[in-house]
């Protein structure tokens, strides 16, 4: 039987796969927390031969190796990338064979020089029934081409134009299977929030794949590209060079308010992944507001720098919790995570250490009087344009930018839901600027009645 198993990580917006045929397997794009994937196959009777790479990832650690390290798979990617590492290199037309199905590689430069996508075959004397595409054409819309760096991004972008006609040159039936998706920053503008389709239906409704003209192509996809997370810069040097093995998650630790106040005077940045309202109310001096959600990992990425070693203050059940805080993290290379405080701001504050707090509001609150007060508008592009007299500065920006907020009077932050406009107020509170955050409502409630 061959079968295509799709692993979505709503974190990162991303999308694995697992291709079967017989008793034999290939890992497409695996995420680096793929230990539970990689337990179940041999209960299926199922050997992952190969992991395959479409590309040098930018916005995840790589799990091929932790994959090649508990299964003895070969690590097989594009020829063009300059992996530290042994693996075998495929090149335009090069083939492997996994069970009864052949997958043939096929070299899509443009989301970054090297990036390869894999043709798969039932029988080769007929058309490809599935193509993974990772980050070249994905669901209504295409991967960004400015990641590999500002000199080569024209290049770059020309290059996806080529690829994309290459690929559109395949029949309608062809499944689409792209790693990039909804949610990741990978993307170059707005995508579908599926995760699969076919060659039929992009060409019907893809705009990328309707622009035939070239230079418009390319100023259509590099106009109003948003800012990425700053992390981005750090992944595909990982990547090229390979990850550590882990071999599995790591424990949680839970650490008492005296080792998380000397982690904190030692450098380490205080997270805290409760809900917004109450981190406003009471919260950790110099600590930053990140709930535990799907993006929790991605949104550290943006404000924290990469490296920082990071101490937790979670909800309960706060075990469970943090087991969650540190596969997101560790997807995204943040591995120095000592633990997370026992008991929560309880305990801080029974071991008598102070909590700080400032002040939340409704968009309601805001809307009809901004006049006279200083608006921070934090989100990562604004398209609809702002409230006038607001300064814009995206969350990723604001950590380098803080020279910038007055200090003369309190801030109000806002973005487009009450998110990041609290994570920017930690931010600002912790650099002791009196703030207020619109935690409920956004830009779009104020502009209602501007």
């Amino acid at each position: 039987m061959n079968e295509i198993e799709i692993m979505t990580t709503a974190s990162l917006g991303d999308t694995s796969y697992l291709l079967v045929s017989g008793d034999e397997a290939a890992l497409v794009d695996p995420q680096r927390d793929s230990w539970g994937l990689m337990e179940s196959c041999p209960a299926r009777g199922l050997r992952i031969r190969y992991v395959l790479e479409t590309h040098v990832h930018n916005d995840y650690v790589s799990g091929a190796l932790e994959v090649r390290a508990a299964t003895g798979a070969t690590v097989a990617g594009p020829a063009r990338a300059p992996y530290a590492f042994d693996h075998l290199p495929l090149a335009e037309d090069d083939e492997i064979t996994v069970g009864d199905l052949t997958v043939r590689a096929m070299e899509t430069p443009g989301h970054t020089a090297e990036h390869t996508s894999y043709l798969v075959f039932d029988d080769l004397r007929q058309a490809p029934t599935a193509v993974f595409t990772g980050g070249s054409l994905l669901v209504g819309g295409v991967g960004r081409t400015d990641l590999s760096g500002e000199d080569r991004t024209e290049q770059l972008t020309r290059a996806q134009f080529r690829t994309l006609r290459r690929l559109a040159r395949l029949p309608d039936v062809t499944r689409v299977l792209p790693t990039h998706g909804a949610g990741s920053s990978c993307a170059a503008g707005p995508v579908s929030g599926e995760r699969t389709t076919t060659m039929g239906a992009e060409r019907r409704t893809n705009p990328t794949l309707t622009t035939q003209d070239e230079e418009e192509f390319v100023t259509g996809r590099l106009a109003g590209l948003p800012p990425y997370p700053a992390y981005y810069h750090h992944m595909a040097p990982i990547n090229r060079s390979g990850p550590d093995v882990l071999g599995g998650p790591p424990t949680p630790r839970p650490l008492t308010p005296a080792v998380v106040e000397g982690l904190a005077g030692g450098g380490a940045q205080i997270v805290d992944g409760r809900d917004r309202s109450t981190f406003a109310a009471a919260h950790l001096p110099d600590s930053i507001c990140d709930e535990l959600d799907d993006r929790f990992a991605s949104l550290v990425g943006e404000v924290v720098p990469f490296g920082t070693r990071l101490v937790l203050v979670l909800p309960e059940p706060a075990e469970d919790a943090a087991h969650e805080a540190l596969l997101q993290l560790l997807r995204i290379g943040y591995e120095n995570v000592p633990g997370y405080l026992a008991g929560g701001i309880n305990s801080w504050a029974a071991a008598g250490r102070p909590l700080r707090a400032f002040r939340t509001a409704d968009a309601s609150e805001l809307a009809g009087h901004t006049s006279g007060k200083r608006v921070v508008d934090v989100r990562p592009e604004r398209p609809e344009g702002g409230i006038p007299g607001t300064l814009a500065v995206p969350l990723a920006e604001l950590p380098r930018r803080l020279a910038e907020i007055p200090r003369g009077q309190e801030i109000w932050t806002v973005c487009g839901s009450g998110r990041r406009a609290t994570i920017a107020a930690s931010l600002l509170d912790r650099a002791g600027i009196p703030v207020t955050a619109v935690t409920t409502g956004g830009v779009q409630d104020l502009m209602a009645h501007a």
